[in-house]
């Protein structure tokens, strides 16, 4: 045989979910169990998220060769899960106080959740959500003037999920749009808004965390990352209840579209006027709903 040409072969036939003796989902491909990349133990996702176990499955199911498995964006849902299960062990490790019984690459850094919250709160003062284009001049003729202007259509698409958000989630928080008129440097976000929203962040479970960093890195806001996670978090459910959105309310709810619509008004409003790029424009288009469908993937489930 020559050297490599087994990767180039796919070793397993059948791809099946099983329970293991703790009640937690596990891919199997025949009788080898998927294994988390960084640890080397046994995936396990929670026996509450059965579409995400059923969708890492068919991720492998699809697969061609031992060879394509090594490329993450072809199995991205078993490279997110594999993180929210590397931030789960850390986090029972931390409550225990005991190390746990996992393979060194764990304790390499026990500041996942650090890192999650430290790399997304910069994403406040930058929010795609609160960035509006500045207004029309006020000497400029009304005739000539777009009715209604990008600022109109980024704002009535903002104020709910602000309006969401400040009353539901982060209690009385200040958002503001972040850039002031006639400005190009970014308003910061109050401290206090800043606090709160990490503290919020540093309460969110594993998996809640790692959905919500999946969404935010997407789209470039962590204000529609965070309106995303609370419509299908399975801690939010309360939330959702009092908002009368629940999954058997027959309310339509916010869900991929509207997030990826969110993130991306000023490049529809300029595609609409000027055209798409090909290759570029409609790959992009696709690209972020896919991330979206897979922080919720991750972060629904069944309770």
């Amino acid at each position: 045989m020559k050297p490599g040409s087994a990767m180039k072969k796919r070793f397993w036939k059948d791809v099946a979910v099983r329970t293991n003796s703790d009640g937690l989902f596990t891919i199997y491909l025949d009788s080898r169990p998927v294994r988390n990349p960084q640890t080397k133990v046994p995936l396990s996702i929670p026996s509450s998220k059965p579409h995400l176990a059923t969708a890492i499955a068919l991720e492998w199911d699809l697969l061609t060769s031992a060879q394509q498995a090594l490329r993450a964006h072809l199995i991205p849902l078993t490279s997110i899960a594999s993180r929210a299960h590397d931030l789960a062990m850390q986090d029972a490790s931390a409550a225990s106080s005991k190390p746990a019984s996992v393979s060194a690459a764990v304790h390499q850094s026990r500041t996942i959740r650090d890192d999650i919250i430290m790399t997304l709160i910069p994403y406040l003062d930058t929010d795609t959500l609160l960035c509006w284009a500045p207004p029309p001049p006020r000497e400029a003729d009304p005739t000539m003037i777009v009715v209604p202007t990008l600022r109109d259509v980024q704002a009535r698409v903002a104020e709910p999920i602000i309006s969401y958000l400040t009353t539901s989630v982060w209690l009385g928080v200040q958002l503001n749009p972040s850039l002031d008129e006639g400005s190009i440097f970014p308003t910061q976000q109050p401290q206090e808004t800043k606090d709160i929203i990490r503290g919020w962040m540093a309460g969110l479970n594993a998996w809640e965390l790692v959905a919500l960093e999946r969404a935010v890195l997407a789209g470039k806001s962590l204000c529609v990352g965070a309106r995303l996670l609370c419509e299908w978090g399975e801690s939010f459910a309360d939330v959702r209840k009092a908002h009368g959105t629940g999954s058997s309310s027959g309310v339509h709810r916010f869900g991929i579209e509207e997030a990826a619509q969110a993130c991306s008004l000023e490049v529809m409003w300029q595609t609409g006027k000027w055209g798409e790029v090909e290759d570029t424009h409609d790959v992009n288009k696709e690209d972020i709903r896919s991330q979206f469908g897979s922080a919720v993937l991750v972060a629904s489930g069944t309770n």
